[in-house]
């Protein structure tokens, strides 16, 4: 298990925009492992590399709360107009909640941990757990959102 970063609303590498995966190696493959051990172990849904002090374009996901999921280089691909807001917490600022609006459906591109292109089409919470995990490669927090 790896530290989070909490109370990182002005942690610099919270704030910046993540740089790409250029190669999968050995070491992206150990952190995305102790990233998912760490995201079970905080019992949370998702966790961006950003939160455990890494930028670089990598989250994963708790798909369905049973299956892993590993993201490299994601890109959302096509947003549904149609939204849903619910209350939203984070790993990096726990016991902060607040209710924001994020698309009910995307489409999605990444790599995995293979080096394989995937696409897929999310609905509810996964969703939400990945649009919310896309806003930390770019820089963007829960605390930045007002609606």
């Amino acid at each position: 298990m790896i530290l989070l970063i909490q109370k990182g609303e002005n942690n610099r590498i919270l704030r910046e925009k993540s740089a790409p995966v250029e190669i999968i190696t050995a070491d992206i493959l150990g952190l995305a492992k102790d990233m998912i051990e760490t995201m079970v172990k905080n019992n949370g849904v998702g966790l961006a590399a950003a939160q455990i002090g890494k930028n670089i374009r990598m989250f994963v996901a708790n798909r369905e709360f049973s299956q892993k999921q590993i993201f490299i280089n994601p890109e959302i691909c096509k947003m549904s107009r149609k939204t849903e807001t619910i209350e939203e917490g984070c790993l990096s600022f726990p016991g902060i909640y607040k209710k924001i609006p994020r698309a009910k459906t995307i489409k999605i591109k990444a790599v995995d941990e293979n080096g394989k292109e995937f696409k897929l089409k999310a609905k509810g919470m996964l969703a939400r757990i990945i649009q919310h995990e896309m806003d930390h490669l770019e820089g963007i927090l829960i605390c930045d959102k007002n609606f």
